[in-house]
Formats: structure tokens, sequence, C-alpha cells
């Protein structure tokens, strides 16, 4: 059934407003959070309206900047252009006096004031704003196409994750310290529970007590205390500790949070008060998860909690314990999200229940004290080398302070996920795609790349022995050995060898040869007795075969030839083609003849032009 049309046209809300206080642009963004920026304080007035018409589309459901702070970073790229245009000796008034020198002026402005890379991250933005439709227009198609140039990668080097021993103590001292806040908010809960049902099982010093928490916890507000500034406040924040979360609880939280999750720290701040507990085993809930482009803002994740006192070891547990340690904060500060926390009010004279803050609901750049939090537990950074550890031995004031980068934090996480899974990036790539957790968390750490270098090796010698040992498998049933004879190929020096005069003679001629060595007997093979049809390939595993000192030059090309196909297929693929044959050459045949033998065979190798024929790749899709 089709829904009836409204009568009349339809007019999307604008969000520019031209009011007596100025020409303003206001963001709604979909994280719920709000911006407003004054187009009308920038310098040239020509610029005004459609610039702000440009923002408001760059900003709007179907622009690219959906967040307060990508609309920030939209917008501030956009006034250091404007402003920029106006330092100029002759401005461009308007956008259809801008010029390519214009544009061109102000990238090289930007990378020698911030660098290449902010740079080139500026130029795209700006490159964007004159592109919409409220610009493209006005602007002249030459300077449309300088601002649609490549820039330079705009990427930043990944950083690498923790080592560890740095990740090992930072997740313990973090998971020590919720437990203690745990233990300490339960303890006041407690309190609190036992005056109200049972006071007179509290001793008259502990009623007293009991008496103000249970009074913050109906009103929200903490009482205020005697004595010196720096002592009162410091007095206040533990007393408001036994029912509330404070400041300094925020680093250890989200540090185990990111841990146990997996989850970037952005996430970790915008979790939802809304959840859904399943059959008593997990929570679902819905994610925020930032930067995958628009309309795949939001992810629901199924969080198990574990068994009774393993919260802070499972996802869903921490998640509910956080739920519950925030709950009474959130009832005063009327949080969106799932963090509150009281913080003492005084310099804003706003003591009470106002203490109480949404710390993420209005932005997500709130100081975390985290790297603070480490130094007071007395975390440190490994020494970069032997040499140094030896000095912090006999010295330990040398060791420098952990600092706390959730970014490092996340990394490390992927790093040890990924290795858990054997380095199988499918199955790794739990909160990101393939190409991002390999460019943005795995490809700058060194623990990854040698762990990854281990492996490899690994995998290559083991890959090596299989064939060698498929090789052998294959000689045994076809002759026993391969005759490769060092020195001269002349029929004498053949004979001597074991061949019989005749086959010397034909071998020594070269009437025997085949692509890469010679074959004794092509009619009577020696697993079958009947004509050889295998692949020339397959020579290197057959007793017919006789390779002398002159086959060594096609030999090497026959490996340049082995080792250009690595570039082409597959691991898996190569081994299963060319496995054999290269472990045969390699450990049987090579190492029968001289280094002075190789080295002048090296001098003389023919460029491969067999290998393509002889394996048929037409037959291989």
């Amino acid at each position: 059934m089709s829904a009836a049309v409204p009568r009349g046209s339809y007019a999307p809300p604008t969000s520019v407003e031209d009011t007596e206080a100025g020409l303003r642009v206001e963001v709604r963004g979909e994280d719920g959070r709000q911006r407003v920026f004054r187009v009308d304080l920038l310098p040239l007035p020509g610029w005004h309206r459609p610039l702000a018409a440009a923002l408001a589309e760059r900003t709007s459901p179907a622009g690219g900047l959906r967040t307060a702070v990508s609309a920030k970073a939209g917008w501030a790229s956009a006034a250091r252009f404007v402003r920029f245009l106006d330092t100029l000796p002759r401005p461009p008034a308007g956008p259809a006096a801008l010029t390519c020198a214009h544009v061109e002026a102000f990238q090289r402005f930007r990378a020698a004031t911030a660098g290449e890379r902010y740079a080139g991250r500026e130029m795209r933005e700006v490159g964007k704003l004159l592109k919409s439709a409220a610009l493209r227009d006005l602007v002249p198609d030459a300077v449309l196409e300088v601002a649609d140039r490549r820039v330079v990668n705009t990427q930043p080097t990944p950083k690498p994750g923790y080592s560890e021993d740095e990740f090992a103590r930072l997740v313990a001292a973090a998971r020590a310290d919720v437990a203690n806040l745990r233990d300490r908010i339960q303890a006041g809960e407690t309190l609190v529970g036992r005056y109200r049902t049972a006071p007179g099982t509290l001793e008259p010093e502990q009623r007293e007590h009991a008496a103000v928490l249970a009074r913050m916890a109906s009103t929200g507000a903490v009482p205020p205390l005697e004595g010196l500034l720096g002592v009162r406040l410091a007095r206040r924040r533990e007393l408001a500790g036994e029912l509330f979360l404070t400041v300094p609880d925020l680093a250890p939280l989200l540090v185990l949070l990111v841990v146990v999750t997996g989850r970037n720290v952005e996430t970790i701040k915008e979790l939802p008060v809304e959840h859904r507990v399943l059959e008593g085993r997990a929570v679902e809930l819905r994610l925020v998860k930032r930067r995958r482009g628009q309309k795949r803002w939001f992810d629901t994740v199924t969080w198990e909690t574990g068994r009774p006192g393993r919260e802070l070891h499972t996802p869903g547990g921490l998640y509910l314990l956080v739920h519950e340690l925030a709950r009474r904060s959130r009832r005063f500060s009327r949080a969106r999200l799932l963090w509150s926390v009281w913080r003492n009010g005084h310099r804003a004279h706003r003591q009470g229940p106002g203490e109480h803050h949404a710390l993420f609901d209005k932005t997500l750049e709130e100081k975390l004290y985290a790297s603070e939090w480490a130094h007071a537990r007395g975390l440190t950074a490994d020494q970069p080398g032997p040499e140094s550890r030896d000095d912090a031995t006999s010295n330990p004031e040398s060791s420098q302070p952990l600092r706390v980068d959730f970014n490092r934090l996340k990394t490390s996480v992927d790093v040890r996920r990924t290795k858990h899974l054997g380095g199988h990036l499918p199955s790794a790539a739990r909160t990101n795609s393939i190409p991002v957790l390999f460019r943005n968390y795995l490809r700058g750490d060194p623990t990854v790349v040698e762990w990854a270098h281990d492996i490899v090796g690994e995998a290559v010698a083991d890959a090596e022995q299989s064939a060698l040992a498929a090789h052998h498998r294959a000689l045994e049933a076809a002759g026993g050995r391969v005759q490769v004879v060092s020195g001269p190929a002349d029929a004498e020096h053949l004979r001597r060898a074991g061949l019989d005069p005749s086959t010397a003679r034909q071998a020594a001629r070269g009437p025997k040869d085949t692509a890469w060595s010679a074959c004794i007997d092509h009619d009577h093979h020696p697993a079958t007795g009947k004509p050889c049809r295998e692949s020339f390939l397959d020579c290197f595993h057959c007793g017919n075969c006789v390779i002398t000192r002159d086959h060594l030059p096609r030999l090497l090309g026959l490996l340049d030839a082995f080792a250009a196909r690595r570039d082409q297929v597959s691991e898996t693929e190569w081994w299963a083609r060319y496995g054999m044959a290269w472990a045969a050459i390699r450990h049987d045949v090579l190492g029968k003849f001289s280094p002075a033998e190789i080295e002048q065979a090296t001098t003389v190798k023919t460029t491969d032009a067999l290998l393509d024929l002889v394996e048929n790749p037409w037959e291989h899709p």
C-alpha cells in the first residue's frame, strides 16, 4: 500500500542562520553533539555566504563531516584558508576571483608551517569545500582541477604497540586499581544499605559516617569540609569516591576496557547506558564505531559476562560493573552515555549535585590524565638496549616513565590477538577491516615484524623439508638417485663416473640432452619400464637423469625463473608447482659441484625460456 503524498512543498531545515548576531552554521552531528561556527567573524565578506552554504553541505546528513569533532576540523581548514587569502597583497574578494596561484600558495604555506602530511589533509578538505554545490559554480574550473590533484599520503605513521613486559605491567596495574575502586564503592553501598535497613547493627562512629553517605546517595551533594584548601579537596574527593566514580578512576577503567574489549578508546568513551542482558551470560549493546564511512557508524555487539568474580576479565562483565559504579552519578548528571563522574566544583562555585559530570556527552576531548596515573603507579618503559638495561639495574632512577597512549594500547591488543590466531587476518580483524588492521595497527609494530619473520622462516623451512621429502620419495620410486657428474663433461670422464661407453659418448656430444639435463634412456622409465611421459621438471627425480657441468648455466637460469614465479603465484601454488624441482636442484645437484664451477656457470648462465612451455601454464587457471 502506498502512502499518501503530503500537500505542498517540503523544504529541509537549513543549518545556516543569518541573525542579528551574525551569519553562523549550526551543526548537529550524528553523535548527538552540536557546534556553532561564526562565519561572519572571518575576513573577506564576499566569501561568507557561499562558504557558509558549503560548510552546511559538508556537515549535512549527505556530507562527510557528521560529528562535532570532524565538523570542527573542517571548519578550521576553511577558516585558515580564508584568513590566509586575506594576508595576500591582493586577496580574492570572492570565490570567482580565486586563482590556481592562491591555492598553491596556501598549500606551500601549510606545508611550511604544519608539515607535508597535515598540509595534504587540509588541502583535501579545502578541495571538497570548493567542489561543493555552493562553490563549484563560482570557482574557476582550473582552480577546481588544482584542488582535485592527488596530495601526499595523509595517513599518519602507525605507532608500535607496547612490549610484552610493558603491556603486562600496564594491564596488571589497571586491573588492580579497578578492583580497588570496585571494592571501595561496593563497601560504601553496603554501609548505606545497612544504615537504611538495620542502623542498630552499626557502631556509633560508623553510623555517623553512614548517615553522611546516605545523604550523599539521596542528594548527590558531598558536604563541605573544614581545613586547608588542598587537604579539604583531597578529603572531599576521598569521601565522594566511597559512592561515586571520580576523575582519577577514569584512566584504569578506560585502559582495562580497551584491553578486554579490543575497541579503540573513542568507542569506549561512547558506550551507551541502554543494554540487554542475555540469559545471564552475555550483554548486548549498540556501539558507535567511527571512521567507517557514512551511515556505517553503529554496530550491535554481544559481550560475554563470564562467571561471577571474573568481571575484570570479560568485556560484558566489565561493562556491567562500570554501569553499576556510575549509576548514582548518572542520576544527578543525567548523562546520556555510560560515563558520569564526580569532580570537585570549587573553581566553578558549583558544589552540590552539579559536581556530577556527564563526561563525554558533549565532547570526547576530556583530559584523562592516563600518563599521570601510570607515573603515580610507578610504571616505567622498557630500556632500549642491553647497555641501558644494565644502567637501569644499577640506577633505577634512569628508567623512563611509561606514557599511556591508547592507540598504542589498541595496537598491542590487536598484535596479541593476531599472534594468538596464528596470523590469520580475517579472524583477527574483529573491530576493523583487514586493510585497516594491517595498515593502522600491525604494519608499524616491531614485535609483529619480528614474529612474522620467524613465522615465515619456519613456514619456508617446513615447506622446503616437505618438498625435499617428496623429491626423495619420487626418486626412490624412479631409480634411487640422480647422476650428477662434476668436472669435465667429456665421454671418458662420464664413463669413469659409471655410464656405459656408448651412453657416455652420446651424453657428452649432446643428443641425450633434455630441457635442463640429459636422459640416458627415454624409452624406459625406471618406474614403469615404458617410454617416459613425465614433465621435464620431473627429470630431477628420475634415475635416468644425468647432470654435468655443461648443464649448470641452464640450471641457474631455471632457478632464476623459479624466483620470478614467486611474484606471480601464491606461495601455496609455487611450492606445489616448483617446490620439488627447486629442492632437488638446491640440495641434490648444486652441492655436487665446486664453488669455482658454480661461479664460472654464473658468468655464462642463460635466461630461461623453457619453463613456460614445459609446465603448460595454460592448463593452470
